[in-house]
């Protein structure tokens, strides 16, 4: 059955007149006639019988029409529902959050206050490049002028116990806590890397005692005291626990760049604009504040 048979049976069904039928479709009633009887002859079975000027249904023809009446239906939305796809994708950014997670989705709750049609889509695929937004880390000497790219400079502090080692110091030099216990991300993680680097720049391996692929989790071990951990200036927030500290680094240099860019991959990326101006301009704020 060709889609063009099947119109042309259910215009013909509807109306029970094969001339109506024929001005609505806006052919010749010869050219309906023949298609609906190409159509039989195709199935193997009457569908119509002529009843003085009008044609009824056979019991074929009513089975038939009960079967096709729903897909022709669906097919018909599909041009409209791909519409409202289009429509819909238009409001959705997709972003690829490698770094400062808690940042970005502080960002997007404030955004969404004022854009309650936006939605948002997140992954964290280091091998995916199918996304408007991505938000990376690189060690602060690694960065490259891209189009559409924006970086922010972020200080990295150790994050000590508030004992008698470190009470008084506002600041310390890396290799003086080599024989210490570290807490840190997974090593799949951008920023365990960099830290990793910082270490080797002081000259030792980190011994590390717990690790996690959850920065939240991270971040209360740390500040619950477990152990010492690398803690970004604002991008982590502050640290509620007054036995823990947060030295300055004096030696090596500890910073990173945290990367915002965009994509354009969309006909229409005035939404993905927009937000990527109110991203960055959400994390130079949050950096001056801190």
């Amino acid at each position: 059955m060709e889609i063009m048979q099947i119109r042309y049976f259910l215009e013909a069904a509807k109306t029970k007149h094969m001339t109506n039928s024929a001005k609505n479709l806006h052919i010749t009633q010869p050219a309906l006639t023949q298609a609906v009887r190409r159509l039989e002859k195709d199935l193997g079975v009457p569908l119509f019988v002529a009843r003085g000027r009008n044609v009824v249904l056979t019991e074929y023809g009513k089975y038939l029409q009960k079967k096709l009446e729903p897909l022709m239906e669906q097919l018909d939305a599909i041009p409209e529902q791909l519409k409202m796809m289009s429509a819909l994708e238009g409001e959705t950014i997709h972003m690829n959050v490698l770094a400062a997670s808690g940042l970005v989705m502080e960002a997007i709750i404030e955004y969404k206050k004022e854009h309650e049609e936006i939605l948002f889509q997140l992954q964290q695929n280091t091998e995916s490049e199918l996304y408007d937004i991505g938000v990376t880390t690189k060690l602060f000497y690694l960065g490259q002028d891209e189009e559409n790219r924006f970086a922010c400079g972020e200080e990295i502090y150790l994050a000590v116990p508030e004992n008698q080692r470190y009470q008084g110091k506002e600041s310390v030099r890396l290799a003086e806590a080599a024989d210490e216990g570290f807490i840190s991300l997974l090593g799949s993680r951008e920023f365990r890397y960099i830290c990793d680097r910082f270490c080797q720049h002081a000259g030792f391996i980190p011994r590390i005692i717990f690790e996690s692929d959850n920065p939240s989790a991270v971040k209360n071990m740390i500040a619950a005291n477990m152990g010492i951990g690398f803690w970004p200036e604002f991008t982590w927030g502050s640290i509620e626990n007054e036995r823990v500290r947060l030295l300055k680094i004096e030696e090596p240099v500890c910073q990173r760049d945290i990367i915002i860019h965009y994509n354009r991959n969309k006909p229409d990326s005035r939404n993905v604009e927009e937000f990527y101006e109110f991203l960055t301009g959400f994390f130079e704020n949050r950096k001056r504040r801190s």
